[in-house]
Order: structure tokens, then sequence, then C-alpha cells
């Protein structure tokens, strides 16, 4: 594991060597032995299209945007020996935040900018129903916040998911 982790107490921070800026997980062991699990919030869309070797110009993509975050997700907590898989894992919050579609112009094209913005709310709403239903089905579903914003601090960005979990080791 490439991490640098620090414990203090009964937390403990995993942070990749180039996250100048944030933990990826966040540790808390509570008194029984379950650990509350916070996950980084991650970018992406037109940056994760890109790393898939696809057109930078593609619109954003929910279908795939979502699995590979969740997919990230996993492999923090397999990396740091917490367990296996997301489905050993009670998601209590996921709060994601969308930024308002890169085109068209909202200026230009009023309709098109409305016409996308529909779009995006509704792919992301199917796309990580569709995930929870194929990948974490005997799962409860967690509270989730959705917030559109204009812009995100990643220029690039189209969204930002943030998470927290419980481990319950019984």
């Amino acid at each position: 594991m490439d991490w640098e982790i620090k414990k203090r107490g009964r937390v403990t921070y995993y942070r990749k060597w180039e996250n100048d800026l944030f933990s990826d997980l966040v540790v808390e062991a509570l008194d029984n032995g379950d650990l509350k699990i916070r996950f980084v919030g991650m970018t992406g869309a037109r940056a994760a299209t890109r790393e898939l070797g696809l057109d930078n110009t593609a619109k954003m993509d929910p279908a795939l945007e979502i699995p590979r975050l969740f997919d990230t997700w996993e492999q923090y907590v397999k990396d740091a020996g917490i367990c296996d898989s997301l489905k050993e894992l009670d998601f209590l919050e996921v709060h994601a935040f969308g930024a308002a579609p890169k085109e068209p112009n909202p200026l230009t094209d009023p309709e098109g900018y409305m016409a996308e913005k529909l779009r995006i709310r509704k792919s992301y709403a199917e796309a990580y129903a569709l995930y929870w239903q194929e990948n974490m089905p005997d799962n409860g579903l967690p509270v989730r916040f959705t917030v559109y914003l204009e812009e995100l601090p990643d220029l690039d960005a189209c969204y930002e998911f943030g998470a927290v979990a419980l481990y319950q080791k019984q």
C-alpha cells in the first residue's frame, strides 16, 4: 500500500502521497469494535473519460462514472486491510454534488442547456440506483444528499461524491 498512515487515538488517517489536501480514508474505531469509515470526496466526469481513453468532449456518463467511483473506494478498503468488498459495509451517507453542465452554453442555447441538466440529473439517479441494485442488493440504502452547484473546485469535474460507511465486525 502506497499510503501515509497516521493513527491518533481512535482515528486512523490514510492518505495517498500525491494528495496534499485530504485523507483518502478516515477510519474511526467505535467503542464496540466497529469502524466508521469516511471516504474522500472524489471528482470526475471529463477527467474520468480521458483516463478511460474516451473523447475529452464526451458528455457526462454516470453509467461509467458511478461504478468507477465505487470500485476505487472498494480498492481503498482492501488496501487498508479493512474488508474485501463494499458489500461488507453499511453506507450511512453518500453525498453527491453535481455541477452544472459544461456545455451547451446556457446563454446561446438555454433549451439545450436545460435539457442537458435534466439528462444529467436523471442519469446520475439511474446509475446510482442501478449500481446499488446490482452490487449491494442486500445492503440498506444510505441517506443521500444531492446539491447541484454551478462550479466545483476542479474545473474539469462534473460531480463530487463522498461517503460515510460503517464496518460492523460482528
